[in-house]
């Protein structure tokens, strides 16, 4: 269930928004006060913040500021003032949405899916595993928040393994899929490729990612 916290002092609105979010299905909690709506928003943990712009304590351009420098959390900010210079100052410091009072509940309601459909969509297209985090649609293989250069082979090589992960990958089943059928079954290449990646991910000394599986082939193991 996705939880969200709504940090609004206006109780007619947090609850009434409350309410409503879940008879949606979500999880909702309320904070009144900037300062602790900000406490709360990094000490647990939330899918989403609806955030007020004018709170007592601490402004809600700020609460924002400080929340995205800690958190990648998105944040849908509410305000009485619609003009477009609000606007562009709390899309600047990171507000996903912004929305003007008065509102329909429905449209904060649909902005709310929308942005968990966009973020579904992007840890769909992320592999992570260990260390290692994986940008599919870029072809980024980061380690550790560091680039990894891989060639197309090397890359291909390790998204079949991650793909079947807890399984064994036999040599014929990696030449199919990485080189193509009219490959020589013969070729120590994927053996050679396989130390190309090991090396590349720098694992001596350290756990291994890939595991031999003596005259079968490879697995990289689900422990």
């Amino acid at each position: 269930m996705k939880k969200i916290l709504i940090i609004e002092d206006e109780s007619n609105i947090s609850d009434f928004v409350k309410m409503e979010l879940e008879y949606e299905g979500y999880e909702a909690e309320i904070s009144e006060d900037g300062k602790e709506g900000l406490i709360k928003a990094l000490r647990e943990d939330y899918d989403l913040i609806v955030l007020d712009l004018m709170l007592p304590g601490i402004s809600g351009l700020e609460v924002c500021r400080r929340l995205k420098k800690e958190k990648d959390i998105p944040v849908i900010m509410l305000s009485a003032k619609d003009s477009v210079m609000d606007k562009v100052a709390g899309l600047q410091i990171g507000a996903d949405d912004y929305i003007a009072k008065p509102f329909a509940i429905e449209e904060l309601i649909a902005r709310i899916q929308v942005i968990f459909r966009r973020a579904e969509k992007v840890k769909s297209n992320i592999i992570k595993f260990k260390d290692l985090s994986i940008q599919l649609e870029s072809r980024t293989v980061m380690k550790n928040e560091e680039k990894i250069n891989l060639t197309n082979k090397e890359y291909e090589l390790l998204i079949l393994l991650l793909n079947n992960k807890g399984k064994v990958v036999t040599r014929d089943n990696i030449l199919n899929e990485v080189w193509g059928y009219d490959y020589d079954a013969g070729t120590n290449v994927v053996d050679v490729y396989v130390s190309y990646l090991r090396n590349k991910l720098d694992e001596k000394n350290k756990e291994a990612y890939i595991e031999t599986v003596r005259a079968v082939g490879y697995i990289i193991s689900e422990k």
